[in-house]
């Protein structure tokens, strides 16, 4: 960040008085410009025995296969967002049980959460975001071209899980590299 977006001064980072880290504080107009992680809404679809899953038509990880998942936009709520992203890049509509993995990444900040999801019929597409969306059984999975850790995590967990029929919230932290599948395996409870 270089300028205040109030009143167009140039900002610098310093710890403000009575806060604890570096922010980005106006040199004019004292303004504080606090920068926050960002939050993935995302779903894990299942119909039946499958699961659906994209192929990437963007970057990172073009045409690697991924759950569908976006940046939540201002004025809507985690579910809402969960369950536009799947419309957006599955052209797919689901009905949501409920939150399942929720995945705090420290170097990227961001967190991930991905719902797990019911599609009450087979209809899907790819959508502007999309090469090409696919149901997979279990045994189907192209693990090896998944895009994500989050993703592969929420997969495992759901396949693992789906032996109980016990389907509890899951939290894990990734605080290691910046890369696609991650040499930390991450925290979780």
């Amino acid at each position: 960040m270089n300028y205040c977006s109030e009143c167009g001064a140039a900002v610098h980072q310093r710890i403000p008085e009575g806060d604890n880290r570096p922010r980005y504080v106006c040199s004019q107009c004292d303004t504080i410009h606090y920068q926050n992680p960002r939050i993935i809404a995302g779903c894990l679809p299942v119909y039946g025995d499958k699961v659906l899953l994209c192929k990437r038509a963007i970057e990172p990880c073009y045409g690697l296969w991924t759950l569908p998942a976006g940046f939540m936009e201002n004025g809507e709520t985690t579910q809402e967002a969960a369950m536009r992203e799947t419309r957006e890049e599955a052209c797919a509509e689901v009905e949501l049980k409920g939150l399942y993995t929720i995945t705090s990444i420290t170097p990227i900040n961001q967190v991930q959460m991905f719902y797990l999801a019911e599609m009450p019929a087979p209809e899907f597409d790819a959508g502007e975001e999309t090469l090409e969306a696919q149901l997979f059984a279990e045994d189907e999975i192209p693990w090896d071209q998944l895009a994500f850790r989050t993703v592969i995590n929420a997969l495992k967990f759901y396949f693992e899980d789906r032996k109980s029929g016990e389907f509890p919230m899951r939290h894990v932290d990734i605080t290691g590299e910046r890369n696609r599948l991650g040499s930390d395996p991450g925290r979780q409870s």
